[in-house]
C-alpha cells in the first residue's frame, strides 16, 4: 500500500532564462517529490517556480509561504538551478542568487542576497531543512569588472553557511566545490548533479533498504556518481557532516523495495568546449616527479586511457 509523505514540503526553483536547462531540472526534482510510487509527497505541499515564475518576488513570497505551512515536525526541501555569484568591490562582499529578470546594474532590487535568503530560511519552523543549489554555472558577468567588481561562481551562500553550521538538522549540498563548473546533461536530460539527486531519491545509494532516503544517501551518493559522470571535474559538498543523518522522503512510498527510475539509461553529461580539448603529454624530470603519460626520467609514470591533464 501506498503512503503519503505527509510531513514533507518543498520550494523547487528553475531560474530558466539563459540556463533553459535548469527549468526541466527543476521539474525533474517537483516530479519525483510528488511522485505517488516514490517520495510521495502530497502535490499540494510542493511549489514549483521555473522561468518567468521564478523572479525575486515570486521565489521570496514562495519561501514566506513554506514559512506559514511547514510545522516544527516537517521536513523542508529548498531546490535551487541557477546562477549563484560572490561579489567583490570595493565597499564589500556581497553573494546574490540570481532569480528570472535579474538586472545587472540593480542586484539589491532584482537579485536575491544571501543574507536574504538565509532570513528566508531562519524563518522556516521546521527541524529538517534541506537546502539543494545546483548554482555554480558559468554566466555573462564579466563586463562588470570594468567598473571595479570582480565577479566568482560561487556554489554556497556564506551567511546560509553560517547559520546551518549552528544547529543540527539543516544541511545544504551543493553542486561542485568553488573551482568548479557544474555540468549540464545532454540532449534534455539533467544536469549531472540533479541525475544523482532523483537516483537518489528512487532509493539508489541508501545504506538502509528500509524505505527512506536520508540526508547522507543523498550527499554520498551524489558525491561519487557526479564525481565518475563527470570525469573527477565536478564534485558534490555537503556544507555540514556533524548535522543528523535525517529522512527526508520515501523512496518507494512506504514500500521497502525501489520502484526503479524514471528515466532510461545511463544520463550523459554535456562536457561542452571541453569534449575536444586534446590530451596533453606532460614530462617530468627528478626523483619526486610525476609524469601523466610520456617520459620521465627518475620519475613516477601514471598510463592510462583516457588520461587528460589540464
Amino acid at each position: 500500500m501506498s503512503l503519503l509523505f505527509t510531513q514533507g514540503h518543498a520550494c523547487i526553483i528553475g531560474v530558466g532564462a539563459d540556463l533553459p536547462n535548469t527549468i526541466y531540472d527543476a521539474q525533474g526534482i517537483a516530479d519525483i517529490l510528488q511522485d505517488p510510487e516514490r517520495c510521495a509527497y502530497p502535490s499540494e505541499q510542493v511549489q514549483l517556480l521555473t522561468g518567468q515564475q521564478a523572479t525575486r518576488n515570486d521565489i521570496l513570497s514562495a519561501l514566506d509561504q513554506l514559512a506559514t505551512q511547514a510545522t516544527a515536525d516537517s521536513t523542508v526541501i529548498v531546490y535551487f538551478s541557477g546562477h549563484g555569484y560572490q561579489f567583490k568591490s570595493p565597499i564589500g562582499n556581497f553573494y546574490y542568487l540570481m532569480p528570472y529578470g535579474y538586472d545587472k546594474t540593480q542586484l539589491p532590487t532584482t537579485a536575491i542576497s544571501g543574507a536574504e535568503f538565509t532570513a528566508r530560511l531562519q524563518a522556516i519552523p521546521a527541524q529538517k531543512i534541506l537546502v539543494l543549489l545546483d548554482c555554480c554555472h558559468a554566466g555573462g558577468l564579466s563586463d562588470l569588472e570594468n567598473l571595479g567588481i570582480e565577479v566568482a561562481k560561487s556554489p554556497l551562500p556564506p551567511e546560509a553557511q553560517a547559520l546551518f553550521s549552528q544547529g543540527q538538522g539543516r544541511v545544504i549540498i551543493a553542486s561542485s566545490k568553488e573551482d568548479e563548473i557544474s555540468f549540464d546533461g545532454r540532449d534534455r536530460s539533467y544536469s549531472a548533479f540533479t541525475a544523482a539527486l532523483v537516483e537518489g531519491l528512487c532509493g539508489k545509494g541508501v545504506a538502509r533498504q528500509d524505505g527512506y532516503v536520508r540526508v547522507n544517501d543523498l550527499a554520498m551518493y551524489t558525491r561519487e556518481v557526479v564525481s565518475r559522470r563527470t570525469r573527477d571535474q565536478q564534485h558534490p559538498v555537503m556544507n555540514n557532516q556533524q548535522s543528523d543523518n535525517f529522512v527526508v522522503a520515501y523512496y518507494a512510498a512506504g514500500g521497502l523495495q525501489p520502484k526503479g527510475l524514471p528515466f532510461d539509461g545511463e544520463p550523459e553529461v554535456d562536457f561542452g568546449p571541453l569534449e575536444s580539448q586534446p590530451t596533453r603529454i606532460v614530462h617530468a624530470s627528478g626523483e619526486r616527479a610525476v609524469a601523466i603519460g610520456g617520459n620521465a626520467n627518475k620519475a613516477t609514470i601514471i598510463t592510462g586511457d583516457s588520461n587528460t591533464v589540464r
